[in-house]
């Protein structure tokens, strides 16, 4: 199955520097190329893509506010670029629905492998903002853990302590000793209950929760993305 992309940068060289890169893929095409939010959101609209490419700082309608209307009106799952990593930029884009977050020095193999796991279902971060999510949620020292989670029976908590450190569902399963169908089970009801969107968004419960305190081991090493990519996963 072919992965449909639009790619949106107000920068013609780079925007066609990644068309280029993501178009040699056998298994990648790119379907528009957008130079502001406004035009990208029209061609998710017409074109219905798999995943969508967005530069942060654009004319118009910036790539936040792109990515708002995108993930609120459609399945298409968003990848944010940019070359500031400050926290403000990291936590709205995550807020405002991205699956992705990338710096724009990001290597060749990581932006085409960020796309695949994204259109899979699962969601990546770039190790530095990786690194930020637990600096900002551990700060301050340990915190009482939130009501929020009392939905939680007590393997989900265990499931989502997991996945907040990283952990792909065949690993969960070798670390509560069950089956990866159980685990695929526990994902989809922690998701559920709380009301999240996709495993980044569990990350950041889990830490604004204080289910994970300061010292914990931070998702997937800083290095990896939230979950390992595996199509039709939770």
């Amino acid at each position: 199955m072919t992965i449909r992309v639009v790619v949106a940068d107000d920068q013609e060289l780079v925007r066609s520097g990644f068309a280029m890169i993501l178009d040699a893929q056998p298994d990648i095409e790119v379907v528009a190329e957008a130079g502001d939010g406004t035009e990208a959101v029209e061609a998710v609209r017409r074109l219905a893509p798999d995943v969508a490419l967005l530069d942060i700082r654009m004319p118009r309608t910036d790539g936040i506010e792109a990515c708002r209307a995108i993930s609120a009106e459609s399945g298409c799952r968003t990848v944010m670029l940019t070359t500031f990593d400050t926290d403000a930029y990291v936590y709205e884009a995550l807020h405002a629905g991205a699956s992705g977050f990338l710096l724009k020095d990001v290597r060749r193999d990581d932006l085409v492998h960020a796309v695949r796991v994204v259109a899979a279902g699962d969601s990546l971060l770039a190790p530095s903002v990786a690194r930020r999510l637990v600096e900002q949620y551990t700060a301050g020292g340990p915190r009482r853990t939130d009501p929020r989670l009392d939905v939680l029976t007590g393997r989900e908590r265990e499931t989502l302590l997991l996945l907040a450190r990283g952990l792909s569902n065949a690993e969960i399963a070798a670390e509560l000793v069950v089956s990866d169908h159980t685990v695929k089970t526990h994902v989809g009801n922690v998701l559920a209950k709380l009301g999240l969107r996709d495993r980044i968004q569990a990350v950041i419960c889990a830490y604004e929760t204080g289910l994970v305190a300061a010292g914990s081991p931070p998702p997937g090493g800083g290095a990896r993305p939230a979950s390992s990519p595996a199509p039709g996963r939770n």
